[in-house]
């Protein structure tokens, strides 16, 4: 009998993160972590009432000491069940200032859950994933949330730019590594305004119709990725509406 598997998303709320929790829990059993209960909490209880099976963890994705409590709780959990997919989706939020009146904690915020948030989950994960490497209905998959920022650095965001650039960085580096071995690893570049819950009132692309990313598009983006044979990997994938500027 082939083993259960399950997918792991780290950075869940309303918008992107509870579609990608949606979108997964189609085909597998799905464990969300977030900083916040109240993040995870009502995608978890959506998903086990139309019959899935989710389990939300309280985890800050930059404590290593949290992220092994998590995976020794998913551990108890779900036994014997193999990684299939990983998604960090950790963000700290755009600290949008003037360099001049940034202090370090600024940059240390956002290189913390961008670039050490994903190192954590990446050394968790990379050897659950290599192992699933045989049996896995799709080649056993991590994904990470990029951003504009991740390829080009605007004026007032330079702690959200450095923490992306890292990530992006450290992405290229693990898929060139893991490839070869059988894990996808790839990053998605959100170059746009993302159609939140909590983002109604905010104006991108003059309010034209689909101006925004939907993030339920986005979670079908995700599941591409995961299911691309290894023949043709995606190494980064940049996602904008149909009306953003280049």
């Amino acid at each position: 009998m082939a083993p259960p598997f399950f997918a792991i998303i780290s950075g869940v709320g309303s918008g992107t993160g509870a579609s990608l929790a949606r979108r997964f829990a189609q085909s597998y059993a799905v464990v969300l972590l977030s900083r916040k209960p109240s993040s995870y909490e009502p995608v978890v209880a959506e998903i086990n009432a139309a019959g899935g099976t989710a389990i939300g963890i309280t985890a800050d994705a930059s404590d290593p000491v949290a992220v092994d409590a998590a995976f020794a709780e998913i551990k108890t959990q779900l036994p014997g069940a193999k990684l299939a997919a990983a998604v960090y989706n950790g963000h700290a939020g755009m600290s949008r200032k003037p360099f001049l009146e940034l202090k370090l904690e600024d940059l240390q915020t956002s290189l913390g859950t961008a670039a050490n948030g994903l190192f954590i989950f990446a050394q968790k994960t990379l050897p659950l994933l290599l192992s699933s490497v045989p049996s896995s209905p799709h080649p056993p998959t991590l994904l990470v949330t990029g951003a504009t920022a991740s390829v080009r650095g605007s004026a007032l965001f330079s702690t959200f730019a450095a923490g992306k650039f890292a990530q992006r960085a450290l992405t290229q580096s693990l898929a060139r590594e893991f490839g070869p071995k059988g894990v996808h690893v790839a990053l998605a570049v959100i170059d746009g305004g993302i159609d939140t819950p909590w983002g109604k009132d905010r104006v991108v692309n003059n309010g034209v119709e689909d101006g925004k990313i939907s993030p339920d598009a986005i979670a079908e983006s995700y599941w591409h990725l995961h299911t691309q044979h290894r023949s043709c990997f995606t190494q980064e994938l940049d996602i904008r509406p149909y009306v953003e500027k280049f």
